[in-house]
């Protein structure tokens, strides 16, 4: 099997989202063949450079998300009217405007002359092919417009000119004061209209690429996106133009991301990408063969963003059990008045309520200890540590022995790499409970990795952390430092019952979340997807026909064929399948392996 890997800011770059599990999932299903679609997210990035890849990556394509070049595209005037329909239609969706599809689709026709009609006659047309005749939906308007910018950018060569115009935020701005369109869109701002514009045009720049040829995409006999938004853009682009089937993993839904991310963005600016990305991932939905999540939480933002539950699977996040293993089989190394957190340092993990929680705690267990291991993420993270430890101070006045000595604060800040915690297995061994404290978490990684060391946590109760633990840890409401406090004392005083919930928690993450089951997983899915798949090549005819039915569906089977085996004509098809027609009357020998 032939499978394209499309990965956004992540595989095959030394660092990145999904770099860890793309590589395992490579790896471990070394039987078939991939092709690897990268999208760069940095200069920084790629100056990095690409980790070890192994035999069975055909190739890799890169393109970049950061850098707008200039494609040197100069559209004609047929071309930029096609681009004002197709774009403009893809803006009114977004602005919850009427469109060409909603029953004024042939007046606008009859207002519009030479291309320009064209393309309101192709747009109309692919509305009134809707279900019963009527109006298209929302979704199918967006499909509509995103095909047809799509078709547009494979005729001219490219849009990522039009896309950055003038013309393309005149148009913009033209959906959102249009009649009809929501009052958050009707107070779009010039800044908030350009900044809009720029992210669309980056999210776009996949409309551009020339990924979709026989020999690119339409080589694969499935189209992996390892994740939602723009990387499952060129997946989109490959069924459309080539048939290929669709396959799309999200560990963390960009909709949810999008919310998280822009809370301060004004109101317009936060309602148009919002409707994009929402519009977006309904098509993924929509066109793919089996959509995955990572835990429940995922499943449901999926649902609500249109997936249908026959297509929905959970596919837990797969960890490298064994640098845990020598941990989790010595759970009595711990110190037993310690607790530690692992994890990245941001706002989002709540430290600031750890602290306090700590300071509950201290009162009723005064030999008790906190062990905060982790480094700052980017430039708000290293504020944000730079708080907690004025905190920690604050909160803990009287541990220094005297003025001109370190003391022994209760509460330590470190990371892993030294000589005391040279890996995260050695911070996770040092204490007793390991808390997470967040207030915002997807799945939660370092949960599992604490009980692949057989340890008892406290949690508080956000994203899939009750997905992950089941009944083997402890589970609190956010931003609740009392209970908290409550919570690890009672676990601090009960060595027992920490045992006892250790050892379930290391059974529960050995059965669910080793890169083992995850691999299984996948395996299976890619199996099911193109044995029901469509044999995209044709036997010929003597003049040059295809013949229906004349490929059995054994035919789909990547294997080697002798070389007396005929050739089959390509449509479109796998990278496997030879390139020469064949008269029907040639006989087709078996399969070596079937001999």
């Amino acid at each position: 099997m032939r499978i394209g890997l499309l990965t956004e800011g992540g595989y095959p770059y030394v660092s990145g989202d999904a770099r860890l599990w793309c590589d395992r999932l490579v790896h471990g299903l070394a039987q078939h063949e991939f092709d690897v679609y990268a999208l760069s997210r940095s200069q920084h990035q790629e100056d990095e450079g690409w980790i070890p890849l192994p035999q069975n990556v055909r190739r890799v394509r890169t393109a970049p998300l950061w850098m707008a070049e200039d494609d040197e595209v100069a559209l004609g005037r047929r071309a930029r009217r096609r681009f004002t329909e197709c774009f403009g239609e893809l803006a009114a969706v977004l602005c919850g405007a009427p469109g060409l599809s909603s029953g004024g689709a042939s007046g606008a026709v009859a207002g519009i002359s030479g291309a320009s009609a064209s393309a309101a006659g192709a747009i109309s047309r692919r509305a009134s092919s809707a279900p019963g005749g009527g109006p298209t939906s929302e979704a199918d308007r967006f499909a509509n417009a995103l095909y047809g910018l799509a078709e547009l950018a494979r005729d001219e060569g490219g849009l990522m000119g039009a896309l950055r115009s003038e013309a393309a935020v005149s148009t913009l701005e033209r959906a959102c004061r249009a009649p009809g369109a929501h009052r958050t869109a009707r107070e779009a701002r010039v800044p908030d209209l350009l900044t809009v514009a720029a992210h669309l045009e980056r999210a776009l720049r996949p409309l551009s690429l020339d990924w979709y040829e026989d020999d690119g995409l339409g080589a694969v006999d499935l189209c992996h996106a390892t994740s939602g938004g723009t990387a499952a853009l060129p997946g989109l682009l490959a069924r459309h133009f080539t048939g290929v089937p669709l396959m799309v993993t999200e560990y963390g839904v960009r909709l949810r991301t999008h919310y998280l991310t822009t809370p301060d963005a004004p109101p317009a600016v936060r309602s148009l990408l919002a409707a994009f990305e929402g519009r977006l991932a309904a098509e993924a939905y929509r066109q793919a063969e089996v959509v995955t999540a990572g835990n429940t939480h995922a499943r449901r933002w999926q649902e609500r963003c249109g997936a249908e539950r026959e297509k929905l699977r959970t596919v837990y996040p797969g960890m490298n059990a064994r640098p845990f293993a020598e941990v989790g089989e010595s759970p009595d190394y711990a110190h037993p008045d310690t607790l530690v957190w692992v994890g990245r340092v941001e706002p989002a993990k709540d430290l600031v309520s750890l602290l306090h929680a700590f300071a509950e705690v201290r009162k009723q267990s005064p030999r008790a200890r906190l062990r905060i291991v982790g480094a700052p993420a980017g430039p708000e993270g290293a504020a944000y540590l730079g708080h907690c430890r004025t905190l920690a101070a604050q909160l803990f006045p009287d541990e220094a022995e005297g003025p001109h000595a370190a003391g022994e604060n209760p509460v330590s800040f470190e990371e892993t790499g030294g000589p005391e915690l040279p890996a995260a297995a050695d911070a996770y061994a040092s204490g007793a409970v390991t808390v997470l404290s967040s207030v915002v978490e997807g799945f939660p990684v370092g949960l599992v990795e604490a009980m692949l060391c057989g340890r008892a946590t406290v949690s508080t109760d956000v994203g899939a952390v009750v997905e992950v633990i089941g009944g083997t840890g402890l589970v609190v409401p956010p931003r609740n430092p009392r209970a908290l406090a409550e919570a690890c004392v009672a676990l601090l005083r009960d060595p027992e019952r920490r045992a006892r919930l250790g050892a379930a928690a290391r059974a529960r993450a050995l059965e669910l979340f080793t890169v083992e089951q995850n691999i299984e997983a996948f395996h299976g899915i890619y199996l099911e997807i193109v044995s029901r798949a469509p044999v995209r090549r044709a036997l010929l005819d003597g003049t040059g026909e295809p013949l229906p039915f004349a490929v059995p569906a054994e035919a789909h089977v990547s294997v080697r064929w002798t070389a007396a085996s005929p050739s089959l004509a390509v449509r479109s098809g796998p990278g496997w399948a030879a390139s020469r027609p064949v008269r029907a009357t040639t006989p087709l020998p078996a399969p070596e392996g079937a001999r």
